[in-house]
């Protein structure tokens, strides 16, 4: 399982969590279709072969594809596939429709951060966005999809490699607001700043998403298919001397009709509307990027050169500085708070975690106080 976890006394909440590794990563849930103000509007659609959360689903095990897979050598290879086994044919779950747009639709990918934004302190050598997203699009896949044909291959123009798809976009894992309900203090922030109402699915935590838009050239009456993959690399350091390789990906198609796109609902309403209830917006920077005719890149995440899957020998930036921004004319600096200083533990009582072990399907739960966990810190 490629995450390393460190215990920090000063937290107890937190450390109670890294009493066992937590196994759930991340991986899209659903798509829905951007109103020029930012608003979902339409049905949502979902990933290929998507198994929705629910009692006896092991969502790790039905929906990560993580790259290279554990007990391998830390290298993506090139007979590595894109897209996880059940994802490799444009199937839908019954129930779990793809999503229905237009060319020149925008669109929002959802995911849980499942703590990799709100506990960075969890996993040393990360960067300090969380990791960068990239979204590829097609209308010509393969079923066979090989991962290092397309990632950092594909480029905008659509002339990269195979010329079969683009790069959409590339953007920070952590979109600035999302967060899971926890005690660390990026989450508490969070919730004070960007309150919201009760998801039926998320409950009190705050999806995270990626905004693109759909090739105006896109043709009507076929799938188009788009892939999303998520470098979650770890830096060369005391936890991983050569650096680790983490990557995962989820595969998707989107219907595409030459109707009038969503998205054009109130057209002349082309500015993210300030106020509205965060559980059905995108992300009012991305919007306005958009709407202005600009896709979204990461400084530095689009240039030619190997598409090499070994991981990076750069050093990533300390966790306190600022997240790269989108580029464009309406992108801004999304701050990462500070890492907690080792001051004296919070006083808190026991703390209660369930888990799944990775590599199999048993969960266990874990009770301990702040005093158990920080003498458990003292003995790892």
């Amino acid at each position: 399982y490629n995450m390393q976890l460190t215990l920090k006394s000063g937290f107890a909440l937190a450390a109670a969590t890294l009493l066992t590794s937590v196994s759930a990563h991340s991986w899209v849930e659903d798509m829905r279709v951007i109103a020029k103000n930012g608003t979902f509007v339409g049905a949502p659609g979902y990933p290929r072969a998507f198994a929705k959360r629910g009692p006896g689903v092991n969502p790790d095990k039905e929906m990560v594809h993580l790259l290279p897979p554990n007990g391998r050598a830390n290298k993506v290879l090139d007979s590595d596939p894109m897209c996880m086994p059940s994802q490799q044919q444009p199937k839908q779950s019954d129930g779990s429709p793809m999503l229905n747009a237009a060319p020149g639709d925008m669109v929002a990918v959802r995911y849980q951060e499942n703590g990799h934004v709100t506990l960075p302190e969890n996993q040393p050598g990360k960067a300090p966005n969380r990791g960068t997203v990239y979204i590829y699009g097609t209308t010509s896949p393969k079923p066979d999809e090989k991962f290092l044909s397309i990632h950092k291959v594909w480029n905008p123009e659509g002339t990269g490699g195979d010329k079969r798809g683009k790069l959409l976009a590339t953007e920070p894992y952590d979109d600035g607001q999302c967060y899971q309900v926890n005690g660390g203090p990026i989450s508490s922030q969070r919730q004070s700043q960007f309150k919201h109402d009760l998801d039926p699915l998320t409950g009190k935590d705050l999806w995270c998403q990626n905004n693109f838009k759909i090739p105006q050239d896109a043709p009507s009456g076929k799938p188009y298919t788009v892939y999303w993959v998520w470098d979650w690399d770890t830096a060369p350091g005391a936890t991983a001397p050569q650096g680790l390789v983490e990557k995962y990906t989820t595969c998707m198609d989107i219907s595409v009709s030459q109707s009038p796109g969503q998205s054009k609902v109130d057209s002349t309403a082309a500015k993210f509307a300030q106020g509205q209830t965060l559980n059905s917006a995108a992300i009012p920077k991305y919007v306005e990027q958009l709407n202005a005719g600009s896709d979204i890149y990461v400084p530095g995440s689009v240039k030619s050169g190997s598409s090499s899957g070994a991981a990076s020998s750069a050093p990533m930036p300390a966790a306190s500085a600022s997240m790269p921004a989108a580029s464009g004319p309406a992108s801004s600096a999304m701050p990462v708070l500070p890492l907690p200083q080792s001051s004296a533990p919070a006083a808190v009582g026991p703390a209660t975690v369930t888990v799944t072990t990775p590599g199999s399907e048993k969960t266990v739960t874990v009770t301990a106080s702040a005093k158990a966990v920080e003498s458990a810190s003292a003995q790892a």
